[in-house]
């Protein structure tokens, strides 16, 4: 810890005597994690997307942007908010890791050592990992998604695309807000507020906080308990210094706790389409309690120094988070009646990760023919995943094999240390004041190390030779040391003076890796290939009637080479994890913002997309497939899980005023996707998620000032009982086949309070 401590303040220190030997220097653009929105125009949304201040609709890349106001209105608390404002975007829900995919693509949540196709990053920081991104996800001041390959100037394994999360920063005046809810149908509270403004001429801070203790929305009848039942603290302090206008530095540290208890998984037959219910039974198994356990730290320093007409930008990062997972599964038999067995399969996955990173980038002025970017960035992380899997078969009969019962338990540690650095630029040449031709370039090196080993710590190892789901017990050792080059080229048009027209090509990476919780892996089986994406797009962005309209659309190709894949297997219930040769996503995306009258606007957002595997020899079977073997199998022309063909939502917000003092504000949100396969092998019968609309409606009352609100918030307002994955487990793991399906959050709805002073 002290080690990282010294690395964090390094990057201070470099920058501050930069400032020191500086004092005539010009003043500075504005730092580019602080912008929000263009005060000429409250339509126009600025961003940071490529490392600059911009306005969204001068920026050449398919992307959404959703304020923090508007994630507060619906008391966001993780990232799945967000598939609710940004088409071709999908967070797949499991008990281990939430996955994001953008247009089809991103890196399955079995095996947990995989870096994510779709990163995230919060404040300049990357978080490769879930459990990285606990806190986050409040007080912020906006969430922006880029789709395709972001190699070239975010870097780190965005082969898919990036989400960018900036929190709120310190304000010039003093205020703060205190916000209550309670929520009826979860049976508990949230509370959120901040309190931000200057504490001398040179210093500003923002304190804010959430806390959440609610129950969940499935009764498990073993314990009598609603479950997931959620307890989290969550805590962040950011300090803002400006000791000239040639330098400012801004200091973050996120504090999360966040206790799940009691899981999400439900049972269903496998000879029909998914029928979810909303009761469970499931007792407390022999690992402990089912849920989740997870501390995060994040701390981050932002550095900005004029040099000249220059920017030079420091971004300086720790990250570290411990996590315990605890699943079971849910033992209700399906159509029994609500009959159970006794008998049941449940894991523990304690993680412990920690991840210094450093970025520095230097800034040109702009409004010059030629602007650029450059910049370097390295990080070094540790991560330690183990794993416990236990059986407690009390009635498993396997005729002529084995007769019960059989309690077993097998333990495996997983270890890897990472280290990467880059170096990238980016140019613009304004060829006229309408034309700009831009190039980017990122060069990553990264080196891993990690191994495998697992033990039996009781029971035999199969039964009586038979290795029903304990797998021969292995280790493995591997080292990568590879290279990866991410190019872009784009050309961008301005048609007319608010009218945009944009193609772009590039190439994204994402670093090979091990497996790193699959039991029987050996040095054979142990380490997959890097995967390449490349990307062609073309876009209009587009500000119609003195920006009463703002619509913009998109076309796009993107091909990925070695996609990285896990997919689950029933018949051995494991997971085989390595590379597709090939898959192609291509599609269109738009988007239309419209402001009719004064406090009214409706915006609309949609894609289509078509995505497939063009080869992929040596796949796991699909449930189509009769006769198959994974040795003979090629997936080429199959579709790829997770993906819907229509993606899309509607948000419309009016403001009425109820007198010279009062203020009804109603918003609703309608989002929706098409059908989709929900489960690993694509089972046509209990691995299909039917196409659906979640409609959220808020209505609030207020005063003109804002200085205090009460509103009514619905959440899924047609219960619509949605799946976020599916799987088979198969006998003899329970003595009645099932389909486990990991059910979303079903209607709530909830009051809220708050003031704002």
């Amino acid at each position: 810890m002290k080690a990282h401590n010294q690395f964090l303040l390094s990057g201070v220190a470099a920058i501050a005597m930069l400032a020191n030997a500086a004092p005539a220097m010009a003043q500075a653009a504005a730092p580019a994690d602080a912008a929000e929105v263009d005060d000429s125009n409250s339509n126009e949304i600025i961003v940071t997307a490529q490392k600059r201040e911009q306005n969204l609709q001068n920026v050449p890349i398919s992307m959404e942007v959703v304020s923090g106001a508007k994630l507060a209105e619906f008391n966001t608390s993780d990232i799945k908010a967000v598939m609710n404002y940004t088409p071709n975007v999908f967070v797949q829900s499991t008990a281990g890791n939430d996955v994001i995919y953008i247009r089809g693509f991103g890196s399955p949540p079995a095996n947990f050592a995989f870096d994510q196709s779709v990163s995230l990053y919060v404040d300049g920081i990357y978080a490769g990992r879930n459990r990285q991104a606990q806190a986050p996800f409040f007080d912020l001041a906006r969430v922006e998604v880029l789709r395709g390959p972001q190699g070239a100037l975010f870097g780190k394994n965005t082969a898919a695309g990036a989400v960018s999360v900036v929190s709120a920063g310190p304000t010039k005046d003093f205020e703060g807000a205190i916000t209550g809810l309670y929520n009826f149908d979860h049976k508990g509270t949230d509370f959120s507020g901040y309190l931000s403004g200057p504490i001398s001429d040179t210093l500003g801070a923002r304190l804010a906080y959430k806390i959440v203790n609610q129950d969940g929305y499935i009764y498990n009848r073993a314990t009598d308990h609603d479950d997931p039942e959620i307890k989290s603290q969550l805590l962040r302090l950011t300090l803002k210094w400006e000791p000239s206008a040639n330098f400012d530095y801004t200091a973050k540290v996120e504090y999360g706790n966040r206790e799940v208890n009691g899981g999400i998984t439900v049972s269903s037959p496998l000879t029909s389409g998914q029928d979810p219910q909303t009761t469970r039974y499931l007792e407390r198994s022999a690992l402990g309690d089912e849920g989740n356990d997870n501390k995060s730290v994040m701390i981050s320093g932002v550095g900005n120094l004029a040099l000249g007409d220059f920017t030079l930008t420091s971004v300086t990062g720790y990250s570290w988070f411990k996590s315990k997972i605890i699943n079971g599964f849910d033992q209700t038999i399906p159509n029994s009646g609500g009959a159970f067995t006794a008998n049941s399969v449940y894991n523990a996955f304690p993680e412990r990760f920690d991840q210094v990173s450093q970025e520095i980038r230097i800034l040109s002025p702009t409004g010059k023919t030629f602007e650029f970017i450059v910049g370097a960035y390295y990080d070094k992380s540790n991560y330690t995943l183990e794993q416990y899997q236990g059986f407690n078969l009390p009635s498993l009969t396997i005729p002529g094999v084995f007769a019960g019962p059989y309690f077993g338990r097998i333990d495996s540690v997983f270890n890897q240390e990472a280290e990467s650095w880059s170096v990238f630029g980016q140019g613009t040449f304004n060829v006229t004041d309408a034309f700009r031709a831009i190039g980017s370039l990122r060069y990553s090196h990264t080196k891993k190390e990690g191994d495998f080993a697992a033990r039996l710590v009781y029971g035999t190892n199969g039964l009586n030779g038979q290795p029903f789901a304990l797998r021969p017990i292995s280790s493995a050792v591997g080292k990568i040391s590879e290279g990866n080059v991410d190019p872009s080229v784009t050309l961008q048009y301005d048609i007319a003076p608010r009218i945009m027209i944009y193609g772009t090509w590039g190439r994204g990476s994402k670093s090979g890796g091990f497996v790193s919780n699959t039991l029987g892996t050996t040095n054979a089986t142990f380490t997959f290939e890097p995967e390449r994406s490349e990307n062609f797009e073309a876009g209009v962005k587009s500000t119609l009637f003195d920006g009463k309209v703002v619509a913009n659309v998109s076309l796009y190709h993107t091909k990925f080479k070695d996609l990285q894949v896990s997919v689950y297997q029933p018949a051995t219930s494991s997971y085989l994890t390595g590379n597709a040769a090939a898959a192609t996503s291509k599609g269109i995306e738009g988007s239309l913002s419209i402001y009719p009258i004064e406090n009214f606007d409706i915006s609309a957002s949609a894609a289509y997309s078509d995505i497939k595997y063009d080869d992929y020899p040596g796949a796991a079977c699909l449930a189509s497939q009769v006769g198959c073997t994974p040795a003979t199998n090629n997936l080429a022309g199959y579709p790829v899980a997770y993906s819907s063909k229509w993606t899309g939502s509607v948000t419309a917000h009016a403001r009425f005023d109820m007198s010279e003092d009062l203020k009804l504000d109603i918003t609703g949100v309608a989002a929706g996707r098409s059908k989709y396969f929900n489960s690993d092998n694509q089972s046509p019968i209990f691995g299909v998620q039917d196409g659906y609309v979640k409609l959220d409606l808020r209505v609030q009352l207020a005063d003109r000032d804002n200085s205090w609100h009460l509103a009514l918030v619905g959440k899924n307002l047609t219960n619509q009982k949605t799946i976020g994955s599916a799987f088979n487990l198969p006998f003899p793991i329970t003595p009645v086949p099932r389909a486990i399906l990991y059910l979303e959050p079903t209607r709530n709805i909830s009051v809220e309070a708050g003031i704002k002073f």
